[in-house]
């Protein structure tokens, strides 16, 4: 008995330091194409992580793996993939009251409300998606509402939302349209009409100057007492934080940009569905848009959506990124890794598919500087396929953040 207490102690110790090692080694991850983002594709390249970051990348023939590294391979390396807007962390896979803290209904207007306040790190959406290859996520506060708080940047993990969490205030969550206005149910405050969703709107923003403005030139005894809903409202009117405004309908695009212009607001769109209907006004304002999901299902707002509009926008040099969206029902999100390839087949490139899940989300996002593509000194984040990630036949085999191997399962 006593000799298999030792040997069950041994393997657990063994294990723990397995697991130990895996948690800070050092990766080299070797392709038979390397699509870095940054260049062309690289035919058998190697890209070497050391401490998290990238410090080599370039042909199999020209890169030396340093002693100590562990070397993945498969048949295709990208970049971590970077879903563009989401709501996983906030929404749960169960579908339940206790997992659903995407949407504030006390009332329309709620900026004070802070991401990482909700943000659930260990949500199995969370790791359902890092499986897929998506290391870098912008969630938060979902659509449904005319300002239902605040959005996030975080890597798909970490055991707290500070070890997730990248950008703990990303944008401001708006939504123009029916499905602002809604209905008024029990304790639901919801405004009846699209006018009476943008007047809040206005209200608010006029509030918040005013405070500005009291802050800044009345006595001390006189200045107001703190707000953080003007406080939020404050920072996006000096333009440190932007709406994501979510509006489908073309008129709802075009009243976007219209308030963007009213109080001089950095705003990104959102979902855009008839996005091909008003390019000339989204190019002409220099809004970059995050689309809906490819797929997303095409009713009330959302009726008039087309599977080309990623191709469109490219078309008409307008930045896009694509996003797996809010989802209302089980299983609570898409895999941008699927949308992006839907996009593909109704008009994009490759490159430019792959792109909007990657290099072009991030610049969108702000955070190109660390994520997006295979670049010395950016993070360490890393997606393997057994093929082409876009053809329903390969998988995913492997994911790397920051160096660290996160999966191995194949999806």
């Amino acid at each position: 008995m006593r000799s298999k207490q030792v040997t069950v102690l041994l393997v657990f110790v063994v294990q723990s330091l397995f697991h130990s090692f895996n948690a800070v080694a050092q990766v080299a991850v070797r392709g038979e194409t390397v699509y870095t983002m940054a260049g062309e594709p690289i035919k058998d390249g190697v890209v070497v992580i050391t401490d998290g970051k990238i410090v080599e990348v370039g042909p199999a023939s020209a890169v030396q793996i340093p002693d100590g590294h562990r070397t993945l391979t498969a048949k295709v390396v990208t970049p971590g993939l970077v879903d563009a807007h989401t709501v996983v962390g906030l929404t749960g896979y169960m579908n339940q009251d206790q997992d659903q803290d995407q949407l504030e209904r006390s009332g329309p207007i709620h900026p004070e409300l802070r991401a990482i306040d909700a943000y659930n790190p260990q949500e199995r959406l969370v790791q359902w998606l890092r499986e897929f290859g998506i290391t870098t996520i912008h969630t938060g506060h979902a659509p449904g509402l005319p300002l239902s708080g605040q959005t996030m940047i975080a890597k798909t993990t970490g055991e707290t939302v500070e070890e997730a969490v990248r950008v703990p205030t990303a944008m401001l969550a708006v939504t123009l349209g029916r499905d602002a206005a809604g209905k008024t149910k029990g304790k639901e405050a919801t405004p009846g009409t699209r006018a009476k969703v943008m007047a809040v709107l206005r209200a608010e923003l006029i509030k918040a100057q005013d405070y500005t403005r009291k802050l800044e030139t009345a006595k001390e005894d006189k200045k107001p007492s703190r707000d953080l809903r003007l406080e939020m409202l404050a920072r996006v009117l000096d333009g440190e934080v932007r709406l994501l405004i979510t509006a489908h309908k073309a008129h709802d695009i075009i009243s976007a940009l219209r308030l963007a212009r009213e109080f001089d607001l950095k705003i990104v769109l959102d979902g855009a569905a008839e996005a091909y209907m008003v390019l000339d006004k989204i190019k002409q304002a220099g809004v970059p848009v995050i689309i809906h999901p490819t797929m997303l299902r095409a009713y009330g707002e959302r009726k008039n959506l087309s599977m080309e509009t990623a191709a469109k926008l490219k078309e008409a040099g307008i930045p896009f990124a694509l996003q797996s969206g809010y989802e209302s029902y089980v299983p609570k999100t898409r895999v941008v890794l699927f949308e992006a390839a839907i996009a593909a087949a109704y008009g994009l490139s490759f490159e430019d598919a792959l792109a909007s899940i990657t290099i072009e989300a991030a610049k969108i996002l702000g955070v190109d500087r660390f994520v997006g593509s295979l670049e010395v000194g950016k993070d360490g984040d890393v997606a393997l396929f057994d093929g082409d990630p876009f053809e329903y036949t390969s998988h995913v085999v492997g994911v790397v953040i920051e160096g660290v191997v996160v999966s191995e399962v194949r999806r």
